[in-house]
C-alpha cells in the first residue's frame, strides 16, 4: 500500500468543541519532561503550552534538579525516581499510588493522561480506576523493541504482555500513526485512537539558515551538508546514517556530515568517523539554525513510533531520506516530498542519500514540498483534539477499526 492509499483511508473523526467557560482540569503523568531532550518530552511540552490557555494543567513527573525553577504556568508535581538502565539521561518515577490518591481526592482532575508505562504510570492508572477518573494512555516509545539493543531481548515478550494489560485498563490509547495503531492491534491492544503530532513552524523554518554556521562546518553554497538529529544509540540505527554519508562522500568528496545529539555511541563514532562534525545537544533557536543550515536530513530509525525530528526537518525545508515508517510514512510521499526506502532496505536508503547529494534540482524540489506540507501541522488544533478525546466524549464504535483495516491491507502487500 502506498502513502496515497493510506491517506485515503478513514481515520477516527474528532469534532473539536470550544473549551467550556469553567477551566477544566487535565493531569498529565509522564516519566519525562523538559529540560530532558527527547521526542516524548518535546511532544508533552508543546501540548501543555497550548492546553494551559484553556485548561488547568497539572504535570506529574520524576524530580529533575534542573526543573525545580520551572516557570511555565503549569502545576508541577515532582516525585522520586531514578535513571533508566542504559538510558541514564532519562528517569522513571517510583510507585506513588497513595500520593496520587490523596492529591486527586483533594483536587480531582476531570481527566488524566498517562504518557508512559513505568511504575509512575501504573500508579496513576490504578489511582484513576479507584477514584473513577477518566484515564487515557499514550504509546510514545517502543521500549519492548529497545530492550533488544541493550542485551535485554529476553524481556521483550514480558514487556509486551505488560503493555497489553496496562493499556487495556485505560479508556483510550493515543498513538501517533495508523501504522502504530495496526501494530498495537496485532499485539492485542484494542482501544487505540490516532492523535498525531505537530511542529512549531515559527521556530523551525528555512529562514533560520546561517551561512556563518555553514562556514564553520567547512561548507560553502555548493556543499551538500547531511544532518542527523537524535540520540546516538544503537536503537536509532545511527550507523546507517553514517554509512549513507560515506557512500555519498565517495562521489561528492566535499560533502559534510553533522550529528546533533548525544548518547552512548558518541565516543565510538568519534574514533570511527573523524571527519564527522559533532554539534552536541542543541535546543531552541540554536537547534533550528542547525537544521536550516544543513541540506539533507537522514532518519534511519526503525524503532521510533513517530519521530518528531522528521516534522522539524520538514518545517526547516530539508531534503529528507527515511524508511517508509512512522512520521515519514504518515506525512511524506516518495519522490514528491522525500526519498523513502522500504522498511529495512539499507542499500536503497544509502542510494537515496547519494541521489540527493548529486542531484541539486531534485533536492530543491523535495525541500520546497516538504516545507509546504509542514504548514498544516498546527499544534493548537492538535491540543484541542487531545482535550476533546480526554474530556468530551467516548469514541463511537471500536476505536481500532482503522488499525484492523490497515493491518489487513499491510499483510496483503
Amino acid at each position: 500500500m502506498d502513502n496515497a492509499s493510506a491517506k485515503s483511508m478513514n481515520t477516527i473523526a474528532v469534532q473539536v468543541n470550544s473549551p467550556p467557560s469553567r477551566r477544566r482540569r487535565i493531569a498529565i503523568v509522564t516519566e519525562t519532561f523538559p529540560p530532558e531532550v527527547n521526542g516524548v518530552a518535546n511532544t508533552l511540552y508543546q501540548l501543555t503550552q497550548r492546553l494551559k490557555n484553556d485548561y488547568s494543567v497539572q504535570v506529574i513527573h520524576p524530580r529533575q534538579p534542573a526543573t525545580e525553577d520551572a516557570s511555565d504556568d503549569l502545576h508541577h508535581i515532582r516525585v522520586a525516581g531514578c535513571p533508566i538502565p542504559g538510558y541514564s539521561e532519562m528517569r522513571f518515577g517510583f510507585p506513588c499510588r497513595k500520593k496520587l490518591l490523596k492529591l486527586w481526592q483533594d483536587h480531582r482532575p476531570d481527566a488524566v493522561y498517562v504518557a508512559t508505562q513505568g511504575p509512575l504510570g501504573w500508579s496513576a492508572v490504578s489511582a484513576c480506576r479507584e477514584l473513577n477518573i477518566p484515564v487515557s494512555s499514550g504509546f510514545h516509545t517502543n521500549f519492548h523493541q529497545y530492550s533488544r539493543h541493550y542485551r535485554l531481548g529476553w524481556l521483550s515478550r514480558l514487556i509486551g504482555r505488560y503493555f497489553i494489560h496496562f493499556h487495556q485498563l485505560t479508556r483510550h490509547t493515543l498513538v501517533p500513526t495508523r501504522q502504530t495503531a495496526a501494530a498495537l492491534d496485532t499485539m492485542g491492544i484494542s482501544n487505540t485512537c490516532v492523535w498525531s503530532r505537530g511542529v512549531d513552524g515559527h521556530l523551525f523554518h528555512p529562514d533560520k539558515r546561517s551561512e556563518l554556521r555553514r562556514k564553520q562546518w567547512g561548507a560553502d553554497a555548493s556543499t551538500p551538508v547531511f544532518i542527523y538529529v537524535g540520540r546516538l544509540a544503537n536503537e536509532k540505527n545511527v550507523f546507517l546514517a553514517l554509512s549513507a554519508f560515506e557512500r555519498a562522500q565517495q562521489q561528492a568528496s566535499h560533502a559534510r556530515m553533522v550529528l546533533v545529539g548525544g548518547g552512548p555511541l558518541q565516543e565510538k563514532i568519534t574514533r570511527m568517523y573523524p571527519d564527522v562534525i559533532f554539534a552536541g545537544v542543541q535546543k531552541g533557536e540554536s537547534l533550528a539554525e542547525h537544521y536550516a543550515s544543513a541540506d539533507i536530513f537522514l532518519f534511519p530509525s526503525l524503532t521510533d513510533t513517530f519521530g518528531n525530528v522528521v516534522l522539524e526537518a520538514m518545517a526547516s525545508g530539508l531534503g529528507i531520506v527515511s524508511f517508509n515508517e512512522a512520521a515519514a510514512r504518515e506525512h511524506l510521499h516518495h519522490d514528491e516530498s522525500a526519498l523513502l526506502a522500504p522498511s529495512g532496505n539499507s542499500d536503497l536508503f544509502c542510494q537515496h542519500a547519494l541521489s540527493l547529494a548529486m542531484r541539486p534540482s531534485l533536492l530543491t524540489r523535495l525541500r520546497s514540498k516538504a516545507h509546504q506540507q509542514s504548514k498544516s501541522m498546527d499544534w493548537q488544533q492538535l491540543a484541542r483534539q487531545f482535550a476533546h478525546l480526554l474530556l468530551d466524549q467516548d469514541i463511537q464504535g471500536a476505536p481500532n477499526e482503522n488499525a484492523k483495516r490497515l493491518r489487513a491491507v499491510s499483510t496483503s502487500r
